[in-house]
C-alpha cells in the first residue's frame, strides 16, 4: 500500500471551485473520450451521508486499455476498464476505484478544499501524513506530458477577461489573493507478488499528471464556467454526459463489429504457487495425486482474463 497526500493550489476560492470543478470534470472526461476509450457515466445522483449531509453520488467506466504500459496490457483483457466511484460533499469528497479483474487493486482519493496556500496539516483530521508522503503540486511551473500541453492553458500566459487575474509567476502561491488548495489523500493498493511496487509506482505518477492537468484546465477555463449557477452547470454536465455516452457506446460497437471477438484463453496468466493465488483473491482446493489425476491437471493452473 502506497500513500501520499498531494496538495494543490489554485487562485480561487473554494466557493468559485465549487462550480469550476464540476465544469473541468465534465469537460476534460469529453475530451478525454474517443476511439472506444474514455469516460461513460453509469450513474449521476442526489445522496445522503448521515455524517456529511447531502451530496451527490456518480459512478463511471473509465476505459483506458491503450494507455497502459506494455507489460501490464498482458495480464488485462482488450475491453478492459476501471470502475469509480465518488461521493460530493462539497468541500470534501471521496472517490474509489476498482476493477472485477483486480480484485486486490484498489485506490481511495480522500479531497478537502480549503482557502489557503496549503498550509494546513492534518487536514482530514485523523493521521498527519508523514512529511516525506506530502507532495506540492504546481499548476505553473511542474512538467505535464506533452501530450497535453496546451498554449491556451499555459498559465505564465493566462490573463482572465471575467476576473482581472493571470498570469501566474513564480512564487504565486505566496502572494496571490484569492487563493485555494486541494488536499488530496490517495491510497494505493495492489496486493499481488511481484506486481505491487511496480503497479503502485505507475499509478501514482499518472495520478500526478492527473491532477496537474486537471487543476491547470480549471483555472485555463475560468472565463467558460465563472458566473455559472449549480443548476446551470449540472445542466452542462448533463448534456455532454449523455453527449460522451453516446460517443463512447458508439466507438465500442463499431471496435466491436470490426475485430474478431478474442477467445479466453488468448489471455492468461500461469500460476503455481498457492500463496500467489491467495492474493489475488482466488480460493485454492486441494487436487489429490497427481498419479490418480487426468493428464490435464498436471500442468500449471490457468486463470482467464476475462472480466467477471
Amino acid at each position: 500500500m502506497l500513500i501520499k497526500e498531494y496538495r494543490i493550489c489554485m487562485p480561487l476560492t473554494v466557493d468559485e471551485y465549487k462550480i469550476g470543478q464540476l465544469y473541468m470534470i465534465s469537460k476534460h472526461s469529453s475530451e478525454q473520450s474517443g476511439g472506444g476509450e474514455g469516460v461513460e457515466v453509469v450513474r449521476n445522483e442526489p445522496c445522503t451521508d448521515p455524517t456529511c449531509g447531502d451530496g451527490q453520488i456518480t459512478e463511471k467506466r473509465i476505459y483506458l486499455n491503450s494507455k497502459l504500459p506494455a507489460w501490464m496490457r498482458r495480464f488485462v483483457p482488450m475491453a478492459f476498464y476501471v470502475t469509480e466511484t465518488a461521493w460530493n460533499f462539497y468541500p470534501y469528497t471521496m472517490t474509489e476505484y476498482t476493477c472485477s479483474f483486480l480484485p486486490r487493486f484498489q485506490i481511495r482519493i480522500e479531497t478537502r478544499f480549503e482557502n489557503n496556500n496549503g498550509s494546513t496539516e492534518n487536514v482530514f483530521g485523523d493521521n498527519p501524513t508523514p512529511e516525506d508522503s506530502v507532495c506540492f503540486l504546481d499548476i505553473l511551473s511542474d512538467p505535464i506530458p506533452d501530450k497535453h500541453y496546451k498554449q491556451s492553458e499555459d498559465l505564465s500566459n493566462w490573463v482572465s477577461k471575467k476576473t482581472g487575474r493571470g498570469p501566474l509567476v513564480d512564487g504565486w502561491r505566496n502572494t496571490n489573493k484569492p487563493i485555494m488548495c486541494s488536499y488530496k489523500r490517495v491510497t494505493c493498493s495492489f496486493e499481488v507478488y511481484g506486481l505491487q511496487g511496480r503497479t503502485e509506482e505507475f499509478v501514482h505518477r499518472n495520478i500526478r499528471d492527473v491532477l496537474l492537468v486537471g487543476h491547470r484546465q480549471a483555472v485555463a477555463w475560468i472565463d467558460e464556467w465563472h458566473g455559472m449557477t449549480l443548476e446551470e452547470v449540472r445542466e452542462y454536465e448533463k448534456n455532454l454526459q449523455d453527449e460522451t455516452n453516446s460517443k463512447l457506446k458508439s466507438d465500442i460497437n463499431c471496435t466491436d463489429s470490426a475485430t474478431p471477438m478474442r477467445p479466453n484463453f488468448t489471455r492468461s496468466i500461469s500460476v503455481t504457487d498457492e500463496s500467489s493465488l491467495k492474493k489475488m483473491g482466488l480460493n485454492t482446493v486441494d487436487i489429490e495425486d497427481s498419479s490418480s489425476c487426468p493428464s490435464s491437471t498436471k500442468s500449471p493452473l490457468r486463470l482467464n482474463s476475462t472480466p467477471e
